[in-house]
């Protein structure tokens, strides 16, 4: 099961976590599946900067957690799909009593995890666990708080991983599930080359790329994204819900810019063919560093984005 947590399964391709094969929007060499073929030295940069640059939403989501009147004493928690760490370290910050679990099915990333965990002096109560979900689900033993950052939706059939979140919760234990939210937008409707709406068009070719990845996902199941109801339906209440904004305004600089060049640099690589000629041939002068009106010069490059995070509890 791969996620990747700084986006929601809306957003253009540019993952955060992971935690399974069929995650949408890997990285990956010259050739290839872009499903399989995976080059972590190269995506896992991306997905830490991309995680930190939505730190401030995290860190607020996981306060207002912690805030609330029915939460209990945090004192183990699992991060689903943690990728390279940043979350799992950010929970680790605003929950000082509890351990901590970086939950990943891929090495290279829980690595980068474990280095970041020892960099803020977390180490003692941080550690990880490599699992395939949801066959390794019964080895992640219980919990009080459960994260899951746009992880649920690279599970087949996502009732029943629920379910099983829901049976590794201590009573009074939350599942904050991170799914949904808003497109990233990083750019005017109209930049003055090319056709207007180049944003919304590529959204739409992630959208059936999604589609595409829940329709090979083993056991894949079709459900309404009510998550409210799915809570219930596995026996959790419904505690709340909430959207996060991330709102850096034009003109960008210094690391902002640098991740927007990077995540629609992957973008146009994992779209490919689902994007027009012309599209493409935007996409390739915005990506050139010598292009005055490229995504290294212009003035209204800004970033955007709304996280939507949903609680469950159990009685």
């Amino acid at each position: 099961m791969s996620s990747h947590a700084g986006h929601g399964h809306h957003d253009t391709p540019a993952p955060a976590t992971s935690v399974h094969a069929h995650a949408h929007g890997h990285a990956h060499g010259s050739g290839g599946d872009p499903e399989t073929d995976i080059d972590w030295d190269v995506l896992g940069p991306l997905l830490e900067q991309e995680a930190e640059l939505n730190a401030a939403q995290y860190e607020e989501a996981a306060r207002w957690i912690a805030a609330l009147p029915t939460a209990p004493e945090v004192r183990r928690i699992l991060d689903v799909g943690s990728g390279p760490g940043v979350v799992s370290c950010l929970l680790a910050e605003v929950f000082p009593g509890a351990e901590v679990v970086a939950v990943d099915a891929t090495p290279a990333l829980l690595e980068r995890a474990t280095n970041r965990a020892r960099r803020l002096g977390l180490g003692d109560r941080f550690r990880t666990l490599t699992a395939e979900l949801p066959a390794d689900i019964g080895i992640l033993d219980e919990a009080d708080l459960i994260w899951a950052g746009n992880s649920l939706h690279h599970l087949g059939d996502q009732r029943a991983a629920l379910a099983g979140f829901a049976s590794l919760l201590r009573p009074g234990g939350t599942v904050a599930l991170v799914e949904g939210g808003l497109p990233t937008r990083r750019l005017p409707r109209d930049i003055g080359i090319g056709e207007p709406g180049l944003e919304a068009r590529m959204g739409a070719a992630a959208a059936a790329r999604f589609e595409r990845m829940r329709s090979e996902l083993p056991g894949a199941q079709r459900e309404t994204e009510d998550w409210r109801a799915l809570f219930s339906a596995v026996g959790l209440a419904p505690q709340g819900t909430r959207s996060f904004l991330l709102d850096l305004p034009a003109p960008l600089s210094g690391p902002a810019r640098e991740h927007v060049v990077a995540s629609i640099a992957r973008e146009r690589e994992v779209l490919g063919d689902l994007l027009t000629s012309e599209d493409s041939a935007v996409l390739e002068r915005l990506l050139d560093p010598e292009d005055p009106e490229g995504l290294h010069h212009r003035p209204d490059v800004h970033l955007l984005s709304a996280r939507t995070v949903h609680l469950g509890r159990r009685a």
